[in-house]
């Protein structure tokens, strides 16, 4: 998988999904929407205007119409991506904290594994409460557990 920002516009997204297919190596491109650490002032912070959930959504669909299948997106986007874009394509949620856990550092839209995954999610992602756990083993597989 490589990432590219959905923000990049059209002839980017095109030519990353080109190139992959080209390569033939079996590279998803996956394009990124809005940060999970963005909210509406972050946006309207870099000029978008839209709320969150509109803009996750516009850059998921013009990504979609240049071949790309794959998306990061929050959790609070999911169920509405796999709405607008159906089963083929293939979510991606950072933002993934702890069921309960109110410490969300620097992320401003996050669920618990199971919330993402019930949301629709394809993969979650974890980073810092697996990495700062007193036992990171214990916590991945307590991710895991309710991620299922």
């Amino acid at each position: 998988m490589l990432t590219v920002h959905g923000s990049g516009g059209r002839t980017m997204l095109r030519r990353a999904v080109d190139r992959a297919r080209k390569e033939g190596a079996g590279l998803e491109i996956v394009a990124v929407t809005v940060l999970t650490s963005f909210d509406a002032n972050d946006l309207a912070d870099t000029g978008v205007a839209a709320d969150v959930p509109s803009q996750v959504e516009r850059l998921a669909r013009m990504a979609w119409g240049e071949g790309v299948r794959a998306f990061v997106c929050s959790p609070h986007e999911a169920s509405r991506l796999r709405g607008a874009l159906g089963a083929e394509a293939t979510l991606i949620t950072p933002g993934v904290r702890a069921a309960g856990d109110a410490g969300k550092d620097d992320q401003k839209r996050t669920m618990s594994a199971g919330e993402a995954v019930a949301a629709g999610a394809d993969w979650v992602v974890v980073g810092r409460p697996i990495r700062d756990a007193a036992d990171p083993l214990a916590a991945a597989r307590a991710f895991t557990r309710e991620a299922r």
